[in-house]
């Protein structure tokens, strides 16, 4: 399930031939309706389906592997052994599976890339009807009972007009598709269990930073932390200093890369190892290219978010194209991907041994705030081993005391 924030991008920008053929595997890529066609909670358009949701873009996920099980053997697959998979959105996509009572027993592993589920918390219902109601009225359809065949009536220009200043939300809980929170369900423990492969790139705030301020100065970069965090943002500066980065660019990514990405992925990791084996990565190549169209002159865009897909798929997105060296540790990662989808374990001959970062037994603390993280992959061009300082090279112990900020 490709990323997007719910509102853009497509399967077919994933090819999967190389995976497949490396991994001897069958790889699907979907398509999913986006942005306030995928999902808009109104609940005349909820009152219409079983469910009473307004989530269609999960819906269209929920459909998409229910073909896979009545149709993925006539292509070689087995609907016995299906794996879900989704970078960004579409690893907030895999969260929302995860914890969807009507997806139990479509999948039967999950790997979630840069979209931990304590991060992306899921609006409750009630907040995105709200939403609901803001964006038809700024489509002109007001009145209630009239609201969707007036929806219905207009152009797609006109409803993409009107989603420009309230982009989706994405999936809701608190209806009969999503119940409950991802990251509050698979904290209590009812949730559909599977083996889980989660990670994140070393440096994925780079990438929304370079596109909103790339020319940030030190001084700015201090009064945003100060307002930011308020009397905990002397201490933010000092655990971020621009001399200790090189820029103010470089700062404010490491401080948005370890308080969002980073840490929410050891978070929710814990969360599913307390109940089920989890393998973590952390994919770290210091000259991955960026996203085409992306690249900001003179600024260091490695390891952003997204970097890792030109990596595991034949991406058409790609700045330019990966070095022999690259392709190597793409094939690597691969093999990897592909054995945990075949045997729930990323076990590959000759290439470097991944432990599971917990026992898989138990249930989780419903906070996914506990202890560290245990052991990651660290996935790089040249020395890929294992770890078990992540939390402590994001500094996820002092990010645990601090409440989510806005920068």
């Amino acid at each position: 399930m490709h990323g997007g924030a719910y509102s853009q991008g497509t399967g077919t920008q994933f090819g999967g031939r190389t995976m497949a053929e490396l991994a001897g595997s069958v790889v699907v890529s979907i398509n999913y309706r986006l942005g306030q066609l995928g999902y808009l909670a109104l609940p005349e358009l909820g009152r219409e389906n079983a469910l009473r949701s307004g989530s269609f873009g999960l819906m269209d996920q929920l459909e998409a592997l229910r073909w896979i099980r009545e149709n993925i053997g006539a292509f070689g697959g087995d609907p016995g052994s299906v794996t879900i998979s989704g970078q960004s959105a579409g690893s907030g996509s895999v969260c929302a599976l995860l914890a969807a009572p009507p997806a139990a027993g479509l999948f039967h592993r999950a790997v979630l890339q840069s979209g931990p589920c304590t991060l992306p918390a899921a609006p409750e219902s009630a907040g995105v009807q709200a939403h609901a109601r803001s964006f038809a009225a700024a489509a002109g359809c007001s009145v209630p009972a009239q609201v969707v065949a007036c929806l219905r009536g207009l152009s797609g220009a006109a409803l993409i007009e009107a989603a420009r200043t309230l982009p989706t939300p994405g999936p809701a809980s608190g209806d009969g598709l999503l119940p409950v929170a991802p990251a509050r369900a698979i904290g209590s423990g009812a949730w559909n269990k599977v083996p889980v492969l989660i990670g994140s790139t070393r440096s994925e705030a780079r990438f929304f930073v370079a596109l909103t301020q790339p020319r940030l100065t030190a001084e700015e970069y201090a009064a945003q932390v100060l307002a930011g965090y308020g009397a905990a943002g002397p201490e933010v500066l000092a655990r971020y200093p621009v001399a200790a980065h090189g820029s103010p660019y470089l700062a404010l990514s490491a401080l948005m890369t370890d308080s969002t990405f980073a840490c929410h992925t050891a978070w929710t990791a814990q969360l599913f190892a307390s109940q089920v084996p989890t393998f973590v990565y952390e994919f770290d190549d210091p000259r991955s290219p960026t996203l085409a169209g992306a690249q900001v002159p003179g600024l260091d865009q490695s390891n952003a978010h997204s970097a890792e897909l030109a990596y595991l798929h034949d991406f058409t997105m790609g700045e330019r194209p990966l070095t022999p060296v690259q392709v190597a540790l793409g094939n690597r990662m691969k093999r990897y991907w592909g054995a945990f989808a075949r045997f729930g374990a990323p076990v590959v001959p000759g290439q470097a041994g991944w432990p599971s970062a917990g026992t898989g037994t138990g249930t989780g603390t419903g906070t996914g705030t506990g202890t560290a993280v245990g052991t990651v992959l660290s996935l790089h061009p040249s020395a890929t081993r294992t770890t078990t300082s992540f939390d402590a090279e994001h500094q996820c112990a002092f990010w645990r005391t601090q409440p989510p900020r806005a920068l």
